[in-house]
């Protein structure tokens, strides 16, 4: 699903963000990101959904060159990768039908598909009474689902979640963390930056940590391994 060889990425202002980063992720993993701020974890994810180029190496995902990729062919391969963020990223004036439909709308999908599949992504994450609130209107947890639905209305073959329960109390992230776990049992590959030990070390799947840039440790069944 994801292969890096040999990547390095250095900013204009000379910070080496990862310096000779080599990884085999496999369709349907989950996989946790884990490490110090500013070890290299966003630039990481930033490659996989080309927002960022490498500088040197090679990245393929879903069998793209994702270094190489044409300007035609980036929306193709960010149509398969769903992301979800930390701040949830809402349109403030959409309600949450309207957040999720503008995911499809911008690959314009057909409208009889939007008007179906919506509420069916929408009543997947439990928000099937609520698709007419906007983001003002629900709790943090609330619009975090509706970030997640906006992430998978397009059945994409990755997601990429940067902290996604960071700014969310204990009890909402256990919630979302099943939510995310049964979208990953659908078949879904999910790669996912986090500084929760408690989340880490209960759902034990494979665990990359990065220190200054590098890939320090690689388990199966992982632990967080940092002190908070």
């Amino acid at each position: 699903m994801i292969e890096m060889q040999d990547v390095w990425k250095t900013y204009p202002n000379g910070t080496h963000a990862l310096q000779g980063v080599s990884v085999k992720i496999d369709r349907n993993e989950f996989v946790y990101l884990v490490g110090p701020s500013g070890a290299g974890k966003s630039t990481f994810m930033k490659l996989v959904y080309r927002e960022e180029v490498p500088t040197k190496g090679q990245i393929s995902v879903n069998g793209f060159n994702i270094g190489k990729l044409k300007p035609r062919k980036i929306p193709y391969v960010r149509r398969n990768i769903g992301v979800i963020f930390q701040d949830f990223r809402l349109l403030p004036k959409l309600t949450a039908y309207e957040n999720v439909a503008f995911a499809m709308e911008v690959i314009e999908a057909p409208k009889r598909l939007i008007r179906k599949r919506v509420p069916e992504v929408l009543e997947l994450v439990g928000l099937k009474n609520k698709i007419n609130r906007d983001p003002s209107q629900l709790s943090g947890g609330e619009q975090q689902r509706v970030a997640i639905a906006r992430a998978i209305v397009n059945n994409p073959s990755v997601i990429i979640a940067d902290e996604p329960t960071g700014n969310l109390d204990p009890e909402t992230s256990w919630e979302i963390m099943q939510l995310l776990d049964e979208i990953n049992f659908r078949g879904t590959t999910i790669i996912m930056a986090t500084h929760n030990k408690d989340i880490v070390n209960s759902m034990r799947r494979r665990v990359i940590a990065i220190e200054h840039g590098h890939i320090v440790r690689d388990q199966m069944r992982g632990e967080y391994g940092y002190d908070l």
